[in-house]
């Protein structure tokens, strides 16, 4: 059942982010494109009320297209809220007006989205695009982890945000050597270099707390911090508690990492594989990693292409089926207006682009033109074909090496085999 609820999850975010993606193209031609904004607690009333009132208020637009495009627009948010006694549990956002298609050609287009998070804001504002910002937030990941990775040269500062490395900051030491100058006795020396060892701990500690106390939502968001570098500095600094306590008390663990550059994040990250099972990023890992396994054996359970895939899919040969949540691919059925012939083809979307846009050209058995039946994302086409075998689906982000592999390398679609089938 938990397997289940995160794939849905993942299947309702790649939805929620294609939507916001489509959304983000829209143009208008003036500042006639309404966003509202509607909180869980909002009367929908109070909304209409407003509606009506900025109805009104249009007679001051000097435009008679754009006052003509913005009444339209709000017209056509009134007859949908209607249907509404109270907004959805977390909210609405409603984004209406008149869409440049392109040459002269418009479209009066309206979209109503249920977010996945409440709305903590009531907004109304015309511009020449939709406001996307308070829903963009909400696709940044909600579990933070802090990162240092630290020897005595140097140290450097990042997050681990759900499955995405964000690297942010590097400290450089001054911490002299273990081999003394001329002159100097070598208790002094030590001593000197012990003073410099501990200034070098509590500049990173101080920049650690400041990048990630300063972290939104410090107190729902960040779970923890990771430690990684050679024995005995990271001990050293954990010991030596030169975090904030809010954050001291968060300490996960320390790992061993060869690296202490931007590239040692990554090797963190790997080493503390067991103590961030719960991370969505090892899960995608541990999944990318069996398949990689499997794709070097001679008879191994790999198979790549989308071919490959829908055939066995069809023989319900699949175990695990990845998909790159940067697929941007529709199913197309395409049917000739004189015999009914019909045929199915695969095409890469390009933003802003519609599969009614394009040339269908001729039936091959009769020569009339041919016209779009259905359009399917592949993605939703794929689960669907996956659900009837009890193949468990997994979108796999880009923001990993591994995932950006499955997109730039095998195109994005790809499956662990139970059996294997020869396809």
């Amino acid at each position: 059942m938990a397997e289940t609820s995160e794939m849905d999850d993942a299947r309702k975010r790649y939805e929620f982010k294609k939507t916001l993606e489509k959304l983000a193209l829209k143009e208008g031609s003036g500042t006639e494109l309404i966003t509202i904004y509607i909180p869980p607690d909002k009367q929908i009333h109070d909304v209409t009320a407003q509606l009506r009132d900025e109805f009104g208020q249009c007679a001051n637009i000097k435009s008679k297209q754009t006052r003509t495009n913005v009444q339209s627009a709000i017209s056509s948010v009134l007859s949908r809220l209607k249907y509404y006694n109270r907004p959805p549990e977390n909210g609405m956002a409603v984004f209406c007006g008149t869409i440049k298609l392109g040459g002269d050609r418009t479209d009066l287009e309206c979209t109503i989205i249920e977010p996945p998070e409440p709305l903590g804001l009531y907004m109304y504002r015309c511009s020449s695009n939709f406001e996307l910002e308070p829903l963009l937030q909400m696709l940044h990941e909600k579990e933070v982890y802090g990162l240092i990775v630290i020897d005595r040269r140097e140290a450097y500062i990042g997050f681990l945000r759900g499955n995405r490395i964000e690297p942010m900051s590097g400290v450089t030491s001054t911490v002299p050597g273990k081999q003394r100058k001329g002159g100097q006795s070598a208790m002094r020396f030590q001593r000197l270099r012990l003073i410099a060892i501990n200034e070098f701990y509590k500049k990173v500690g101080d920049r650690a707390s400041e990048i990630f106390l300063g972290e939104k939502d410090f107190y729902e968001r960040f779970k923890g911090v990771l430690i990684g570098g050679p024995t005995p500095t990271k001990e050293e600094f954990y010991d030596g508690s030169f975090l904030h306590h809010e954050l001291q008390k968060r300490i996960v663990g320390l790992f061993d990492v060869s690296y202490t550059n931007e590239s040692g994040l990554a090797e963190l990250v790997d080493a503390a594989q067991d103590a961030l099972r719960g991370v969505e990023v090892m899960k995608e890992k541990r999944i990318m990693d069996r398949f990689f396994k499997e794709l070097v054996k001679d008879n191994g359970l790999a198979a790549y292409g989308e071919e490959s895939i829908r055939k066995n899919l069809e023989l319900g040969a699949v175990d695990i089926l990845l998909l790159s949540s940067n697929l941007r691919k529709s199913r197309l059925r395409i049917v000739c207006q004189n015999c009914g012939r019909e045929e199915e083809r695969t095409v890469q979307m390009e933003p802003g682009k519609s599969a009614k846009d394009l040339d269908f050209g001729n039936c091959d058995a009769c020569s009339a033109p041919r016209y779009l039946g259905d359009e399917t994302d592949i993605i939703d086409e794929l689960t669907d074909l996956a659900d009837q075998s009890n193949t468990e689906v997994e979108i796999i982000s880009d923001d990993f090496e591994e995932g950006s592999m499955l997109y730039n390398a095998f195109g994005g679609i790809a499956a662990i085999l139970r059996y294997r089938t020869g396809y």
